[in-house]
Formats: structure tokens, C-alpha cells, sequence
């Protein structure tokens, strides 16, 4: 007999802001069908159909070894800069066939943030201005505002506005990440990938990361990889449930907490396994 599953404090935000459009008026930036990447003879994600949707947060849940960051690594080909992961299926960004595009140009339009903050050893300036300066942005007035819209949206203007010539290794740890997402944001993206990003940092710093995703929402699409349950309800819209390399479950988040179909995601998420 099912029981009923508690939902994990969430952060006070209203829920008619996280309220989802009819499925019928959502908007796919992914449409995933029969996805699959192996390393050598490991196959990692079996065979995944999935739509992530427009200025929606979709979080994949599972655990250690399940085939989340191979998966997430699919949405910008960042695999390939490992050499021996292969992937096979349709995979589409915005209609069209993403392993098409130029790896350059897919990259601009959908950044990541990974699980350790790692900024450039180079100024805070210099580490945003990093990507306009890599697709053509050359004048200094361009650039300055390219730098203050992503610290902005990054939260993080404020903070170091007064010292953008310093090191951006002298900035606290959650600070840096801030920096990464807003090095991310300062060429536009139109997706944000985000693989475990607040499991280094402590809880304050994770709050305010959650808020920034929160806000970012509003102007592009993010998938956010995590382990913590918590985080995933607090932070998402939607949510995916991997297990051992295969989607199990995915739908809206508080259904997925509060009434999982599947009796492996209720397993799951009341923290029977895993």
C-alpha cells in the first residue's frame, strides 16, 4: 500500500509563480528521443525520451553513478571534450538537430555550471568578459556592459563592483560560483546547466544560488543535476527521476514528491535507497 509522501520545506514563494502553463501552451527547448551514451562498453543512459520546457526549471534526481551528469553533458556535447563517451539518438534544441551545430556556438547558447566553482585565474572583470571577448566583442563600452548585466543577473554586481580588477580567486566560494554562472550568462545563453552546483558550497551560499535560479527562470530555461531532495523541491518545476542509467519518472515536481507513480521514485525520495 502506497503511503503518503511529506514534500520537504519549501522556500516561501507563491505557487501560482510556480504554477506550470497547460501542457498543451508549454514550449520544449529539449526534445529528447531515444538518447543513449556509452563509455567503451558502459552504456551510461539507456535509451531516454524527454521535452524540458522553456523558462522552466527541471531538476534530474537519482543516485551516485545513475547517469545524471552523462546526461546533462548531452545538452552541450561537453562529453565529447572527453574523448571516449559516444551518444546515439535525437536530440534537438529548438527544433533542430543539436548535434549539428558547431560545438562553439552550442556552447554559447547553452552554458554550464559545474559541481566545484572554477573561475579563471584572472580578474573578476576579465573572467566575464571572457566569453563576449571570444565571440567578437571588442569595444570597451560593449564590454563593460556585457560584464555588469552578468554579474547582475549573477546577484553578485553589488558585491564586487568596486573591485573588478581583482583576483576573482580571492572571492569566497559561493561568491565564485556566482562569478561562473555569470560568466555563463555574459554571452546570453538560452539554457543554463547547472551539475550539482551548490554541493561545495555552504548553506547561506546555497540559498542564494537557489534565489538566482529562481530569478533566472524568467529568462531562460535551466537543468539543474542534484542529489538533495530538498533542493530539487525548493528550486524545480520539473523533475526527473534516473536509475541506473534509465528515466523511471518525470513530471511536476510536487506530484513527483507528493504522489509518485512509480514505487521506485517513492523509494527513492523517502530515502529507502539510494
Amino acid at each position: 500500500m502506497n503511503e503518503t509522501v511529506t514534500m520537504p520545506t519549501m522556500r516561501p514563494v507563491d505557487v501560482a509563480e510556480r504554477r506550470e502553463a497547460p501542457s498543451d501552451q508549454r514550449e520544449p527547448v529539449f526534445e529528447i528521443q531515444g538518447l543513449a551514451a556509452r563509455y567503451g562498453a558502459n552504456l551510461a543512459v539507456k535509451n531516454v525520451d524527454l521535452d524540458i520546457y522553456k523558462n522552466l526549471v527541471t531538476a534530474v534526481i537519482g543516485p551516485s553513478g545513475c547517469g545524471k551528469s552523462t546526461f546533462l553533458k548531452c545538452f552541450n556535447r561537453i562529453h565529447e571534450l572527453g574523448g571516449p563517451a559516444k551518444v546515439s539518438g535525437r536530440l534537438e534544441l529548438d527544433g533542430g538537430d543539436l548535434m549539428g551545430l558547431h560545438e562553439v556556438e552550442l556552447r554559447r547558447r547553452v552554458g554550464m555550471v559545474f559541481q566545484k566553482p572554477n573561475p579563471f585565474p584572472k580578474s573578476i572583470y576579465d573572467n566575464v568578459s571572457f566569453g563576449p571577448r571570444l565571440f567578437g566583442v571588442r569595444g570597451r563600452a560593449d564590454l563593460d556592459s556585457a560584464v555588469e548585466d552578468g554579474l547582475r543577473k549573477a546577484a553578485l554586481w553589488d558585491e564586487v563592483k568596486d573591485r573588478l580588477k581583482d583576483s576573482a580567486l580571492g572571492l569566497s566560494g559561493g561568491q565564485q560560483q556566482r562569478l561562473c554562472i555569470a560568466r555563463a550568462l555574459a554571452v546570453q545563453p538560452e539554457v543554463m546547466l547547472m551539475d550539482e552546483p551548490c554541493s561545495a558550497l555552504d548553506p547561506i551560499a546555497t540559498a542564494k544560488i537557489e534565489e538566482l535560479i529562481f530569478e533566472l527562470k524568467n529568462e531562460l530555461t535551466i537543468v539543474i543535476v542534484t542529489h538533495n531532495m530538498q533542493q530539487a523541491a525548493r528550486a524545480s518545476d520539473r523533475t526527473a527521476f534516473f536509475w541506473m542509467g534509465e528515466l523511471v519518472e518525470e513530471g511536476e515536481t510536487e506530484a513527483i514528491f507528493t504522489n509518485p507513480r512509480k514505487p521506485m521514485t517513492e523509494d527513492y525520495i523517502t530515502g529507502r535507497f539510494g
